[in-house]
């Protein structure tokens, strides 16, 4: 070896091992700097404002025990993976707390006192598919209050720190706030009913989710008055509600309650029998508040439903309009709770007319329904949820239709529409004469020779004073559909290794949650709903499916108008040779037949290329997205390394 070969050897390997000191100390340095960089769309690793404010509430330790079989090689990896991500999240939450968290890491291996600890905490054992146990929970504790999350499951990671942060404002409570709920359904539970022949029913997951929280009172339709001590009220779907309810609920808000209403034009999850047709079988059900919108300066078409072709749930021939699957835009990103949702479902929902643009009532409210502030003084309305302007209104009758029946004849009305509204400010009775009276039946016609008896004179109740405006600000938030609610629609039971675990469908059990913790007072837990997910949708995938469907459907409508064309030609020709000339066509009506019929099949053989073009385009796109995001990385570091290498060769051949 030469002299400046060997020179070459000692500069190269005492640079590399110069690089490997600097990073080492560089690392070293560094990891005890108390700070970091979170560079993921939406903060996914970064704790959000409402879990420092309850941190920053603290006055005493908190324990949060954190259990975790590390040694158990059964775990599956996924499961090893997210329990790094929960040691990871636990961290940051000491970290955030000032010392006023304490983390406990334990290994409930088994017989050992860490199992019995974990029993004694709540935390459930779970089975692998090697039916050995192991342990991933956490249970948190404050004097003598506890909370445990038996099963930490990656399903529910978009709420983990929500999760935590309510365990640790559970424990640090004295008193929880009463919430009222009022409801036609079922929400509370039914048990059998023989006579009726009503099924058993669970209590709805949405209000198992509030009393983990509150103190949940069931309040009766027909209650005459709001108890006080109840500090909100959540009305859903109220079906045959009536004036006395309504003006029970119409003091509640002016004494300054705070109410969160579900009304419904189509209620899918309450199907009663029809009435006036006993062999018609069961239909779904509607509910508004007649006069209370009328007095905060809205109205809510009944009769009919929302479609809209922007936010659709499915495609092709699963295609339903009227299943709004709502995010984005859809959802005001400047509301503390609708900002931290995700998504919405809303099936078979209204939207809200504002009688500051309605025109005598005569007109179709898909065509006079902006989204504009209510013609009320003194009252604030902000928009929570909205359509696109891809919407309408559509007959009850084709509600529940799929695919293209239920885009036949489709004509978008161009604006937004709200679908959740939050009303603020002071508000005025819906009931200036005062409580109305209930209905008595009239009394007999007096027999021959017998005065009339006299009408009994009602009398307004001493104790209880009728309020006609209320003295402070409050708030009302006011939905077009009830089923969002149901758990149906909201969330989905799954088994995770032999335990129940509730995994939210979207993002409607967060919104109804968010709001009850808002309007309870607790507001900081409100921003912690839904945080973003690791996963994130081809967006520009779903730009391409909905663009292509707008393509799709002018094509269906220009049939149809082909159609109705040709039908209203043949009745004119029908009718010019007289109603004695028989149901035999005529050779011009077998042209115009014959010309529908062409252009009937030209039209299916766009509609048919359309959607290939629709397939192989979106097809192509994943492929690419994929290709980019698994090789683009490693052909970087390849193209860097060849790079290097040809450098280092030219320079060496540049020497020589």
């Amino acid at each position: 070896m030469n002299k400046k070969a060997l020179e070459t050897l000692l500069l190269s390997t005492g640079g590399v091992l110069l690089v490997f000191v600097i990073l080492v100390a560089g690392n070293f340095l560094l990891s005890a700097v108390p700070a970091r960089i979170d560079l993921t769309q939406g903060d996914v690793y970064t704790l959000s404002d409402g879990t420092r404010q309850v941190l920053g509430k603290l006055e005493s330790p908190v324990k949060i025990r954190f259990y975790y079989s590390q040694g158990n090689s059964a775990v599956p990896v996924a499961l090893k993976t997210f329990a790094k991500r929960v040691e990871d999240l636990l961290a940051e939450y000491k970290s955030a707390s000032g010392g006023k968290l304490v983390i406990e890491k334990l290994n409930p291996e088994p017989d050992s006192d860490a199992e019995d600890s974990a029993s004694l905490d709540g935390v459930d054992g779970q089975l692998t598919n090697a039916q050995e146990k192991f342990y991933l929970g956490l249970s948190v504790s404050f004097l003598d209050q506890k909370v445990s999350i038996p099963i930490l499951a990656p399903e529910r990671e978009r709420l983990l720190e929500y999760d935590i942060t309510r365990a640790i404002s559970q424990v640090t409570q004295t008193k929880k706030a009463v919430v009222g709920v009022m409801s036609a359904l079922p929400v509370f539970g039914r048990s059998l009913d023989p006579t009726g022949g009503k099924q058993p029913a669970d209590p709805w997951v949405v209000l198992s989710e509030l009393k983990r929280n509150f103190d949940v009172r069931e309040v009766a339709q027909s209650a005459a008055r709001i108890p006080n001590d109840i500090k909100v009220l959540l009305v859903i779907h109220p079906r045959d509600l009536t004036e006395e309810g309504e003006y029970a609920i119409d003091q509640f808000v002016l004494r300054g309650g705070k109410l969160i209403a579900f009304l419904d034009p189509y209620c899918y999850f309450d199907q009663q029998r029809d009435v006036q047709n006993p062999f018609g079988g069961t239909q779904a059900t509607s509910s508004s508040f007649p006069r209370l919108l009328k007095a905060w300066g809205y109205d809510m078409p009944l009769g009919k439903v929302v479609a809209d072709l922007t936010f659709a749930s499915g495609q092709g021939a699963r295609l339903l309009p009227t299943l709004l699957n709502l995010q984005g835009d859809a959802l005001n990103q400047d509301d503390v709770v609708t900002s931290q949702v995700g998504t919405m479902l809303i099936p078979f929902g209204s939207w809200f007319v504002p009688l500051s643009e309605a025109k005598d009532g005569a007109k179709d409210a898909a065509k006079d329904a902006p989204a504009a502030k209510p013609l009320v003084t003194g009252l604030t309305s902000t928009v929570l949820a909205k359509t696109s302007p891809n919407s309408m209104l559509v007959d009850l009758i084709i509600a529940t239709l799929t695919g293209e029946p239920s885009t036949r004849g489709f004509e978008p009305s161009g604006k937004e529409h709200p679908l959740a509204l939050r009303l603020s400010g002071k508000f005025k009775t819906a009931f200036p004469e005062g409580k109305p009276q209930p209905y008595a039946p009239p009394p007999p016609p007096p027999k021959k020779g017998e005065k009339a008896a006299p009408e009994p004179v009602a009398k307004p109740a001493a104790d209880v004073p009728h309020l006609t405006e209320a003295k402070e600000d409050t708030q009302v938030v006011i939905v077009s559909d009830a089923d969002m609610l149901a758990d149906g629609a909201a969330v989905e039971v799954q088994e995770v290794f032999g335990q129940k675990v509730i995994v939210p469908r979207n993002g409607n059990l967060n919104f109804l949650q968010s709001l009850v913790e808002q309007f309870a007072g607790d507001s900081a837990l409100g921003s912690l709903r839904s945080r973003a997910a690791f996963s994130k949708p081809l967006t520009v995938t779903q730009n391409l499916a909905q663009r292509a469907q707008e393509q799709y459907l002018g094509k269906i409508k220009e049939l149809e108008d082909n159609l109705q064309q040709t039908q209203d030609k043949l009745q004119a020709l029908q009718k010019a040779r007289g109603a004695g000339a028989g149901t035999v066509l005529t050779p011009e009506q077998q042209t115009e037949v014959e010309a529908f019929r062409k252009k009937s099949l030209e039209t299916k053989g766009e509609l048919k290329e359309l959607r290939k073009t629709l397939r192989i385009e979106t097809d192509r796109l994943e492929f690419t997205t994929k290709l980019v995001n698994i090789g683009l990385m490693p052909l970087l570091v390849a193209l860097a390394g060849l790079l290097l290498f040809l450098s280092r060769r030219r320079r060496t051949a540049a020497r020589a």
